[in-house]
């Protein structure tokens, strides 16, 4: 992943970043931090190009160990997230507490928010939960406009989901990139 996105960048598109997602067992990895430095090094991408994600569940398992591996890799420079919020074992307590950059609304309070006040009461409240917490937002599973202008207006910082494009292998990503530069929306 870090050669690729180093690659696009040499091709012109630098303010593109990609996100990877961690498994329970590579953050069990003592290793991982230098593992990422040097894939970052090898391929030459800069650490905040990098976003690695890890679910509420697997941060929860053991949440001082993640505390300790998340902050290593904030040191490395990279942005981590923290996906799926909302849904997992989460505890405020350790929220406060991890190293994170980013907040990932799960696509399950998304869906029905337009139709359903809770779930757009949940999606307004993480997001300024995790505004005061210097933290960004990234919703996920945004479908439809109506969805983008309610999470647009609530202040979420980036969208995802099948509104912008559904999933791309890497020359048609390649290719929908540079036909839809980035505006501070994910794709």
């Amino acid at each position: 992943a870090c050669a690729v996105m180093a690659q696009w960048q040499r091709a012109g598109l630098t303010e593109v970043s990609v996100a990877v997602n961690l498994s329970a067992v590579q953050l069990r990895d003592a290793t991982l931090p230098q593992r990422i430095a040097r894939a970052l090094e090898d391929s030459g991408l800069p650490g905040r190009c990098l976003t690695l994600e890890v679910t509420e569940s697997v941060a929860m398992h053991d949440p001082a160990a993640s505390v300790l591996r998340l902050g290593q890799i904030r040191a490395v420079g990279v942005q981590v997230a923290l996906d799926d919020f909302g849904t997992g074992y989460s505890s405020l307590a350790y929220l406060k507490q991890l190293p994170l950059n980013y907040l990932k609304l799960d696509k399950a309070f998304v869906m029905d928010l337009e139709t359903d006040s809770n779930d757009a009461a949940i999606c307004t409240a993480t997001i300024g939960l995790a505004h005061n917490l210097g933290l960004a937002v990234v919703a996920e599973g945004v479908e439809t406009v109506g969805q983008r202008d309610f999470l647009v207006r609530m202040g979420c910082d980036v969208l995802q989901g099948y509104l912008f494009s559904v999933p791309l292998p890497e020359a048609q990503a390649l290719a929908w990139l540079h036909a839809h530069p980035p505006q501070g929306v994910q794709a």
